[in-house]
């Protein structure tokens, strides 16, 4: 297949380069707004660059990887669909709510595949904690804790363009609450932080944040993000139901610290950063775009189900700035 990449900041030279590397890519071309860097990462990876973003909706593409920034999100998706390409593209679907909703209106009427990056869905832990749940196993769920959390603040450029905690971090827990349990959000009650350095504060941003979830069949969530564990980067989740319990990403490598005297787990070392944590889940999310691109998978991840995933974090956001519980039917959805 014929593969380009536009954007080519971080998440871009990952899904270029494990696209490089995939036997069913024959063709890759690389595009950024910023022309050097775009041409840096081709000579790196031995593949061509676009003199420009344009260029790769009017050559013989077929289908295209977007991760630039969020701001061009929504234009670009419109740009592939309107040229009949199917698309992935990185969370979020566009800068706000009503935007999201309106681009996946227009993908929807053009035809045209999309798949958003909610790379969770294709970590091994999560699958196999999802199968679980699916089967019954567990019973009837009553309670589920997940924790997300990074070593360091990013910096304050991604910071003041990352739409906030809610929306940028905590977005993939909502999505997975939705994918492993098959239930809707029915209530949010949300709170956070901004007691951190002081860059959060000045850009009006939460360094912490917590959210309690009612599901529509009355199991409980709370959902939990942090910006400055100093421990390791830590995602995990545990889920309860009246047959069972089961820990999703509690392994060797979760950045805790047992006080109990005979502990001595955890034993390996703490990961640092989403790229460990996550990389083989991002090459999956790839192979399966590129077999949905082909026709030969039904859409793991569609513009729909990453809008329902914003239109919690959107409750939560309402919920933490009016410091009230919100319920999913003041959020505008489709």
């Amino acid at each position: 297949m014929r593969i380009a990449v536009v954007g080519v900041g971080r998440m871009g030279a990952i899904h270029a380069a494990n696209l490089r590397r995939h036997a069913d890519v024959t063709s890759l071309v690389v595009a950024d707004s910023d022309r050097q860097r775009a041409q840096e990462l081709a000579r790196r990876l031995e593949v061509s660059a676009a003199d420009s973003v344009d260029e790769v909706f009017a050559s013989s593409t077929e289908a295209v990887v977007i991760a630039a920034n969020t701001a061009a999100h929504a234009e670009l998706i419109r740009q592939a669909a309107r040229a009949g390409l199917p698309v992935f593209c990185e969370k979020p679907v566009a800068a706000d709510l009503s935007e999201s909703i309106q681009t996946v209106r227009e993908v929807q009427a053009e035809g045209v595949t999309l798949q958003i990056g909610l790379m969770r869905r294709f970590d091994a832990g999560f699958r196999a904690g999802r199968a679980l749940v699916r089967s019954g196993r567990l019973g009837r769920l009553h309670t589920i804790r997940s924790v997300g959390a990074e070593p360091d603040p990013p910096p304050a450029t991604y910071l003041s363009a990352s739409g906030g905690i809610f929306w940028d971090a905590l977005i993939h827990d909502f999505d997975l609450l939705r994918w492993l349990t098959g239930r809707e959000v029915s209530e949010v009650y949300a709170c956070g932080s901004d007691a951190g350095p002081q860059i959060f504060a000045e850009l009006g941003e939460l360094d912490t944040a917590m959210a309690l979830l009612t599901m529509d069949d009355g199991t409980l969530a709370a959902a939990t993000a942090g910006r400055c564990n100093g421990a390791g980067y830590d995602v995990r989740m545990e889920v309860c139901g009246d047959a069972d319990t089961i820990a999703i990403g509690l392994d060797r490598h979760t950045p805790l610290t047992s006080v109990e005297p005979e502990a001595t787990f955890p034993s390996g070392d703490p990961v640092q950063n989403f790229l460990d944590r996550f990389a083989p889940a991002f090459e999956a999310e790839i192979d399966a775009f590129l077999q949905v691109a082909r026709g030969d998978l039904e859409n793991p991840c569609d513009g729909r189900e990453a809008v329902e995933a914003l239109r919690v974090a959107e409750a939560c956001w309402r919920s933490q700035r009016e410091r009230r519980p919100v319920r999913m039917t003041e959020i505008v959805g489709f």
